[in-house]
């Protein structure tokens, strides 16, 4: 039995299965999934856009999309929470496909870089998915502290 399920459950699932339409390059999205993660990918798009094919508004929606309307995604994850909600079998096959997807996610293996400036100030950095940063200030005194 499917549990609740909620747009942003839709709107999670709609991102992964049209992510190709928005990357800059398909090498990208290479770069976050393993092959089989790719091919899962395709298979959770190619079983949302089957299913909602059969409704003209969500077929032209879809197309949207696929131009690369990134405000149409929106309108596709209400679509496909009105069917996910709507047949429980196909909710239970798009929510498998996306878990599937999910453990073929490309580990983070990058590396922290911290740059020391004047032997005091340490500042470590590292960019992310979707050039999210992770920035750190580590300060270290020789002798007594500065008084505040």
């Amino acid at each position: 039995m499917v549990g609740l399920i909620t747009l942003a459950a839709a709107q999670a699932i709609a991102n992964v299965a049209f992510r190709k339409f928005f990357e800059s390059s398909v090498g990208k999205l290479g770069e976050k999934f393993t092959e089989t993660g790719l091919k899962k990918i395709d298979e959770l798009y190619q079983t949302i856009r089957k299913k909602l094919s059969g409704n003209p508004g969500a077929n032209h929606t879809l197309a949207d999309v696929e131009q690369g309307n990134q405000e149409a995604l929106q309108r596709v994850a209400v679509y496909l929470l009105d069917v996910m909600q709507a047949d429980a079998n196909f909710a239970t096959d798009v929510q498998k496909i996306a878990d599937e997807i999910n453990i073929h996610r490309v580990e983070d293996n990058s590396q922290l870089t911290q740059i020391n400036k004047d032997h005091s100030t340490g500042y470590q950095t590292k960019t992310g998915d979707n050039n999210t940063n992770q920035f750190g200030n580590t300060i270290h005194y020789h002798g007594n502290p500065p008084q505040s």
